[in-house]
């Protein structure tokens, strides 16, 4: 059964129609198609016309569509041979994210990514998307495998950000994301980064210094939640709702389009009219074609050349201005 955001409710209403008549229709001699096709066609001018006027808070509520594909999904999708590699050889596995070797397109890659998990067993098993410093040492363990055998880095970014319960800070979180920053920054093989829902903090940011930063269209990707920054800047004035989230949304300047504007990331990849899970194929397909564009691109440049122009891409960050 498809999950409807509460904006969404319109196109909700004139899919069901859609289903019930074809439902009518099957197996008995009465002819509706025109009508059918007359309503799928309605519904697709009016999920274009809201799709096309979407608010910052509302591409968060996409990102985080219970439907959207995961990682694994997508390495289900674009790859073969994938061989998944636990553990961080210090403390543990954590299932929050996964990674391994597989070929995309015959080419061999390590590939490492979030994993929220579907249904209530698999998201508490997974936290939800939200790592341990053992994940996130897994996740530099990979690299460095990856840097050995000369293979290409794929990461898949979607968390609302790192665990930040006691059990994880007595392990060192801040220090486990911190050796992650450094160390990708000087890694010598190519490292692609994709956001492919949430980009929460530096939960997201561990996985993302790379070589080329992609979102697909309906990701977020922001250094705090827009309920987070609600809660710090108006959380006094009594309780919080919809109204505050949005203009958290708008002030966070999280989307794709505005990380594009501010060079934050290389390019936005489409998705179809709806979302990703309206489609994950099509996604996927984008998806392959942006990773081995950029694969491309990055084989013919040394690993000295890799670090440093991961390094300039860095520096060309941000802006300031100078006042008298």
């Amino acid at each position: 059964m498809r999950y409807y955001l509460e904006f969404e409710k319109p196109i909700e209403e004139l899919e069901f129609n859609i289903e019930e008549l074809k439902r009518l229709s099957d197996g008995r001699d009465i002819n509706i198609n025109s009508e059918i096709k007359n309503l799928e066609k309605k519904a697709k001018e009016l999920r274009s016309e809201i799709f096309s006027t979407l608010s910052p808070w509302q591409k968060t509520l996409i990102a985080r569509h219970p439907d959207r594909p995961y990682t694994l999904d997508y390495i289900e999708m674009l790859s073969e041979d994938f061989i998944e590699l636990h553990g961080d050889r210090r403390f543990s596995d954590d299932p929050a994210i996964v990674g391994g070797f597989a070929k995309i397109n015959d080419v061999p890659v390590m590939v490492i990514g979030h994993q929220k998990g579907r249904g209530t067993k698999e998201r508490i098993q997974r936290n939800f998307g939200q790592p341990h410093p053992e994940g996130y040492r897994k996740a530099f363990r990979l690299m460095k495998l990856a840097e050995r055998f000369k293979k290409p880095i794929v990461t898949f970014i979607d968390t609302p950000g790192a665990y930040p319960g006691i059990g994880a800070e007595e392990r060192g979180q801040a220090e486990a994301i911190a050796t992650n920053l450094m160390e990708m920054s000087r890694i010598r093989t190519p490292i692609i980064s994709i956001v492919i829902g949430e980009g929460g903090s530096g939960g997201a940011l561990a996985l993302g210094v790379a070589d080329r930063v992609y979102m697909l269209e309906y990701s977020v990707y922001s250094v705090i939640s827009p309920e987070g920054c609600a809660a710090i800047l108006w959380k006094k004035n009594g309780d919080l709702g919809s109204e505050e989230f949005s203009k958290a949304a708008d002030a966070l300047k999280l989307t794709a389009q505005d990380l594009l504007g501010f060079k934050v990331i290389d390019e936005v990849i489409p998705e179809p009219l709806g979302g990703a899970h309206r489609d994950p194929e099509a996604t996927a397909k984008k998806i392959l074609e942006t990773i081995l564009k950029a694969i491309e691109e990055l084989k013919t440049k040394t690993p000295g050349k890799l670090v440093e122009e991961r390094y300039k891409r860095l520096r060309r960050i941000g802006s300031f201005e100078e006042t008298g």
